[in-house]
């Protein structure tokens, strides 16, 4: 997908701020038993077509509405993902902005762990 570069201006100086992580290191952690929260962050549509196992759905639409009723611990690490990094960071910047001090961001998102053949639901 073509991005403008005003929304990549965006999402470069989110990325300034917000710690990321990729895929192969969700999953690492994962297959060690880690209990992780994370948050599939694409729209309505994208999350019906599948997502990662284990994740729960709170669209970039609304995260911030509704991101303290299903994550109240401002303190527990947060890993986002959206289809490729950019949404995610968006996000992670936002929910910093609210006070979140553990958010981290996944780049590659959904292609990147679809492509490993990562497990989806």
């Amino acid at each position: 997908m073509a991005h403008s570069q005003a929304f990549l201006d965006l999402v470069n100086d989110a990325k300034r701020r917000v710690k990321e992580t990729n895929p192969e290191e969700v999953k690492r952690r994962l297959d060690a038993g880690e209990a992780l929260l994370i948050v599939d962050t694409r729209e309505d549509n994208e999350w019906e077509k599948g997502r990662i196992a284990g994740a729960i759905h709170l669209g970039k639409g609304i995260i911030e509405r509704d991101v303290e009723g299903k994550a109240p611990d401002k303190d527990k690490e947060i890993i986002l993902y959206c289809g490729g990094g950019f949404r995610s960071a968006l996000s992670a910047d936002n929910l910093q902005k609210m006070g979140y001090t553990n958010v981290v961001s996944m780049d590659g998102g959904w292609r990147r762990w679809k492509e490993l053949g990562y497990p989806t639901e």
